[in-house]
């Protein structure tokens, strides 16, 4: 993906040389990465057909055309579309239906295939729209045989994307809960987990729908370490949470206390803590002896390729890490740190340097400003990183969507917060009240680039020239 191309781009290249190339690099350097989780090659790369052998070949695994009767393809998430593009480019005819629920916006613009619907809904809150695209899909899926084989395409935003509550949990209920762990910052894993015991197709529950059928999951990954289980909430992968785990995440969080848990749900909770509500299947259950799994793309497969463009532009580079969480100013400080220690040594790389790190850092919300997790740490960045000179650190959303905003992420450089202090802007307070994005927006350095259409977390560089 070109971002240079892109229209979006252009107000953060009118400023003046040097930074005009540096930022032009920088945008180079992530561009790499987000091609090269472009959902539809990604699927490509795993999912093919040899008529002369008459095999579907997926990963490493092989299914025999013979044995097949009928293809369903279902799925969630923002890279939903180009997943199933390319899915029903692969198997032409042979794809006998398929309903997928996406992000809004993130539908395709041209004429679908034939036999392929594809719905949008609400995220990260789930709506009503959600819902009903997620009961075509558990419309569709309904009485498979043995030779049926479903492909289940699961990418970032799926676990509010597909969703059909438990009994007595409403969609009211359900917006929330997620709103409130949302507002206190609780990770992806602790969301999914409670997504998990409310639903009746995640955690493992799509895959109890389509048996006797085959099943095979294509999962992009949005999730740090990409474990299976956690990926749109698992709906194809055995669940290792139990409804016990997923009551003490709220509990720990605080939420019982501030009655901000509707009363379905914490009764459901309870019920369950009693045995009267049948947990989630776990490893060892029957039904995933004829299920795939396959992570098509991933954090670290976007990292490895922006450094190899970054490596070509003259940089040294170092993958610090795709394991990143924690608070996202704090983790601010500690990569700003990380570049100061280069400008001091030389270590633990040689300028001109760039290092990436990946994954999904979270806010806890104070104040009534508007941002995402990413803007947040380019702002607290720009703080830690005030006066130092050839230095730059961009955050960036790869779905293009950071927090409830149209931004991906942000640009802090070492004269950001002196050059919005001449604008009259106090960067301190912006950040006490979470105002990121009003921040970047009236001092420069707001990265937007539209839909991405992929979502593999987050990309934090530090560039050192």
């Amino acid at each position: 993906m070109n971002l240079l191309e892109n229209p979006l781009i252009t107000p953060l290249l009118r400023v003046d040389e040097p930074k005009r190339t540096r930022r032009a690099q920088a945008l180079e350097i992530l561009g790499a990465g987000l091609a090269a989780v472009e959902p539809g090659a990604a699927v490509r790369h795993n999912l093919t057909v040899d008529e002369g052998r008459r095999v579907l070949k997926v990963a490493d695994q092989e299914y025999s055309l013979d044995s097949i009767e009928r293809i369903f393809v279902v799925g969630a998430g923002k890279a939903g579309t180009p997943m199933a593009l390319a899915v029903a480019d692969i198997l032409g005819e042979r794809l006998t239906a398929g309903v997928l629920t996406v992000k809004y916006g993130h539908n395709s613009s041209e004429p679908l295939p034939a036999r392929l619907n594809i719905y949008e809904a609400g995220h990260p809150v789930l709506d009503e729209a959600g819902i009903q695209a997620t009961t075509r899909i558990t419309n569709l899926l309904a009485d498979l045989t043995e030779r049926d084989l479903v492909l289940a395409l699961i990418s970032g935003g799926g676990s509010a994307l597909l969703e059909q509550p438990v009994v007595g949990v409403t969609l009211a209920d359900m917006q929330a809960v997620t709103g409130a762990l949302l507002k206190c910052g609780a990770t992806i894993n602790q969301l999914n987990a409670i997504r998990k015991h409310l639903s009746r197709v995640k955690g493992g529950q799509l895959a109890r729908l389509v048996a006797p059928a085959r099943l095979v999951g294509l999962l992009l990954s949005d999730v740090v370490g990409s474990p299976l289980d956690v990926i749109g909430s698992g709906p194809t992968v055995p669940d290792t949470s139990t409804l016990q785990e997923a009551y003490g995440i709220i509990e720990g969080l605080g939420l019982l206390s501030t009655g901000q848990v509707p009363p379905s749900i914490l009764s459901h909770f309870q019920r369950g803590l009693a045995g009267e509500v049948s947990e989630t299947p776990k490893p060892g259950d029957p039904i995933f002896e004829r299920v795939q799994n396959v992570v098509v793309a991933d954090n670290r497969v976007a990292a490895q390729a922006a450094l190899a463009k970054a490596a070509k532009l003259g940089f040294n580079t170092l993958l610090l890490s795709t394991f990143i969480e924690g608070e996202a100013r704090e983790v601010a400080r500690v990569l700003a740190g990380v570049a100061r220690e280069i400008q001091a040594t030389g270590q633990p790389i040689a300028r001109p340097a760039c290092i990436l790190a990946g994954g999904e850092t979270t806010v806890t919300i104070r104040g009534e400003g508007l941002g995402g997790r990413n803007q947040e740490l380019g702002l607290a960045a720009a703080l830690a990183i005030e006066g130092l000179t050839d230095v730059m650190i961009v955050a960036l959303a790869t779905d293009g969507s950071d927090g409830p905003t149209d931004a991906s992420g942000a640009i802090a450089e070492g004269d950001t917060v002196r050059l919005a202090r001449q604008k009259g802007l106090d960067p301190a307070d912006y950040l006490r009240r979470n105002d990121a994005y009003h921040f970047f927006e009236a001092a420069g350095g707001l990265v937007k680039t539209g839909p991405t259409h992929t979502n593999v977390n987050d990309l934090t560089m530090i560039l050192v020239f």
